[in-house]
């Protein structure tokens, strides 16, 4: 099999027609020509034997090879970039917008924060939780610099990694809950993606259920579930140890996974904001290792 290389600029040309929105606004941000830019993305597309994206009306719509490929380049790139600043020493300063899910704003990801923020005292970070569907509206409104959310069912062209979490059904632990009774909910509100899938899986299983409490933040919904009011789904990082977990047994079917996502346009990413994304992969890689694995390898 013939070997292919895939030329750094050609992908940051790619990248960078993402990111930007069209070949111009690219030519412009790398100091070339519009028509140098096609011509590099006819290379690219020459070498893998793919289209990577088309012309939908005035804007552009990536293929899906082109969104595959776009995951594996912001990792390259990512790579080549810091390399590149920490052989010529670069240091990290400016400030940095990040959007965190409230689903996944707890624990491990602050203290991600916090590490770096300590590693990194002339970084100023803005931190926002909200809906991942509103952070990610932030972050292709270039409101944000990097976001982590839930991956929805449609396709997200600044995608760079993802990892698999499994919700676990949560009430308190003398919460008695009668099969025969509609299911309690305490949720975030409508577009949560925790939210539907809850209600997907009760809809499945023939069980009824009400919205018995609402309320965007984590914590909100971890204190009510925790005085009683409801059931909730949760991951295993957010359960807390007044709650226990509801099974096939108890009446509750189990919940579909759930991906969480970590998106950014490298093309307006800085230096610090590459490095507290490798800081933020660590995070996420070591979180999702399971205990027993992650024991063993001690």
């Amino acid at each position: 099999m013939r070997v292919i290389n895939l030329p750094t600029d050609l992908l940051r040309a790619f990248i960078s027609v993402i990111d930007l929105g069209g070949y111009t606004r690219a030519a412009n941000a790398l100091g070339r020509t519009q028509p140098a830019i096609s011509l590099q993305m006819k290379r690219l597309e020459e070498l893998l034997d793919a289209t990577l994206i088309t012309h939908e009306g005035r804007g552009l719509k990536l293929t899906e090879e082109g969104e595959a490929l776009a995951v594996y380049a912001r990792q390259l790139l990512r790579l080549n970039d810091e390399a590149v600043a920490k052989l010529k020493g670069r240091s990290a300063k400016g400030l940095l917008r990040i959007g965190l899910p409230t689903d996944f704003s707890v624990a491990f990801l602050q203290e991600a924060m916090l590490d770096f923020a300590r590693d990194q005292p002339d970084v100023t970070m803005s931190i926002h939780c909200d809906l991942s569907r509103n952070v990610l509206d932030w972050l292709h409104a270039d409101e944000l610099d990097i976001a982590v959310a839930l991956l929805a069912r449609e396709a997200n062209p600044y995608l760079v990694r993802s990892w698999e979490e499994k919700p676990i059904w949560a009430a308190a632990r003398d919460l008695a809950v009668h099969k025969q009774q509609p299911v309690p909910l305490v949720t975030h509100p409508e577009g949560c993606e925790y939210r539907r899938r809850m209600t997907s899986a009760l809809r499945a299983a023939g069980r009824d259920w009400r919205v018995a409490y609402t309320n965007p933040e984590i914590s909100g919904l971890q204190s009510a579930v925790g005085s009683g009011l409801g059931v909730t789904a949760l991951t295993r990082k957010t359960l807390l140890p007044n709650m226990r977990v509801l099974t096939a047994r108890d009446g509750f079917p189990a919940l579909e996974p759930i991906r969480i996502g970590l998106f950014y346009k490298h093309q307006r990413l800085t230096g610090a904001g590459l490095m507290l994304v490798d800081s933020l992969i660590s995070h996420m890689d070591q979180a999702a290792v399971p205990a027993s694995k992650a024991a063993a390898a001690r």
